[in-house]
């Protein structure tokens, strides 16, 4: 089974705005990626609720954008990673969060180091074991036969876990971690947060929180945990509010949203493209081309943002200073120059790991290989018990162009 993604030879792209969140939710978007692939892989939208702005759609053109940080940032200051400049704040206001994500070196590389320790392989190797602990007790306990919601029951649940025991956070409490993510990239006025007020009120709750945490645990034990890094290390032990904020945004956001719904991509995967499974049953060592596979198809995050720092050009298409640059990471994975037959779900695809997801460079995602853990496991142990997990009903995806992402998925578990 295959999708087809195809637009009108002769739509115009003059003034398209492919940021419209609802062609996210509504999975509109990709087949005028297709078209700007192949008529204007360097597009310009003049007019958006975000401003101005360019798209890269082709993967090259992407890749070469990413590297580059000396002629496109990411600093906070200039609007950040994402097209909604709001998201960061105003930096002369009361709200203003910039992470290391959001610097350009020498800021950037100190920040990072400080946590990165977290995802060394002895930690991964130490977390597989918790990780299995968790999903087969999880597994163990769906109602096998039944209607349920996979996002709600699994993929939310097995990552808000993993996200408290980076955190060394109250289990009990994890909840409010999921929350947390989910105000923090959705758009004002979505069903999640109505205002950037709003917004900046419930995140300064999760401030208050994590600052307490960070002042019980600065003269304490050496913990391999997120807190007690950033807590003790020279680099970031006092930085100012908005700055530990923003990499505790960056951290719950990236350890929360990329893995949660590529774990409901996989079953969505699975039921569009259900000769996928067979062969995964019949040959379980393509497991780990398969979660390769599935972060490329899926993408959990759709884009991301630089601002040019200088006048430059991207393939033949001039870039002016402060022009803002939206690498659509969702268009590249799709890139039929990259990918053959892109569209298709294929687990045998031999390129699979060439994904953008996590993008590249100095940024690039730090946590990738334990999500890729994470799946790994998931898949491991749903091989062992069941036939198949059917989708029962529709799924209902995240109004998003950031977040690329589910927010219902009712299924039902074939034994």
């Amino acid at each position: 089974m295959s999708e087809a993604h195809t637009t009108s030879a002769d739509t115009s792209l003059t003034g398209f705005n492919p940021a419209d969140p609802e062609l996210f939710r509504d999975e509109k978007i990709l087949p005028f990626f297709e078209q700007m692939r192949a008529r204007e892989p360097v597009h310009r939208c003049p007019d958006s609720p975000y401003g101005p702005f360019w798209s890269v759609t082709r993967y090259e053109d992407i890749m070469a954008v990413d590297k580059n940080h000396e002629e496109f940032s990411s600093d906070a200051r200039a609007g950040g990673i994402i097209i909604d400049d709001g998201n960061v704040g105003d930096p002369d206001s009361d709200f203003f969060v910039s992470s290391f994500i959001t610097m350009d070196p020498p800021d950037h590389g100190p920040q990072r180091k400080a946590v990165n320790k977290i995802v060394a392989p002895s930690s991964l190797m130490n977390f597989e074991s918790l990780i299995r602990e968790r999903t087969t007790k999880l597994l163990d306990s769906l109602p096998v036969g039944e209607e349920f919601d996979w996002v709600e029951s699994v993929s939310i649940e097995l990552t808000t876990l993993m996200l408290a025991t980076l955190f060394d956070f109250p289990l009990e409490d994890r909840h409010k971690l999921t929350r947390w993510s989910d105000v923090s990239t959705a758009e004002p006025g979505s069903p999640i947060v109505g205002t950037q007020e709003e917004r900046a009120a419930e995140l300064m709750e999760c401030l208050e929180y994590f600052s307490r945490l960070k002042k019980e645990r600065r003269d304490g034990p050496a913990n391999l945990d997120l807190v007690t890094m950033l807590a003790q290390d020279a680099a970031t032990a006092d930085q100012p509010d908005f700055n530990f904020l923003g990499n505790l945004m960056l951290l719950i956001v990236g350890g929360n949203d990329t893995t949660r719904n590529t774990m409901s991509g996989s079953i969505n995967a699975f039921n569009q493209y259900p000769d996928q499974l067979d062969k995964l049953k019949a040959k379980p060592a393509l497991l780990g081309n398969m979660v390769s596979e599935v972060i490329r198809w899926q993408t959990p995050l759709a884009h991301m943002r630089r601002t040019a720092n200088t006048d430059t050009m991207i393939g033949s298409q001039p870039i002016a200073k402060g022009d803002k640059v939206v690498m659509w990471y969702y268009s590249g994975n799709r890139d039929e120059s990259v990918f053959d037959n892109a569209n298709a779900f294929d687990i045998t695809r031999k390129n699979a790991r060439q994904t953008m997801s996590f993008g590249f460079g100095l940024h690039r995602c730090m946590g990738m290989r334990l999500a890729e853990v994470q799946m790994k496991v998931l898949w491991e142990e749903i091989l062992k018990r069941w036939d198949r997990i059917e989708l029962t009903g529709d799924v209902e995806r995240v109004e998003s162009n950031f977040v690329n992402g589910y927010t219902k998925m009712p299924v039902r578990i074939v034994a």
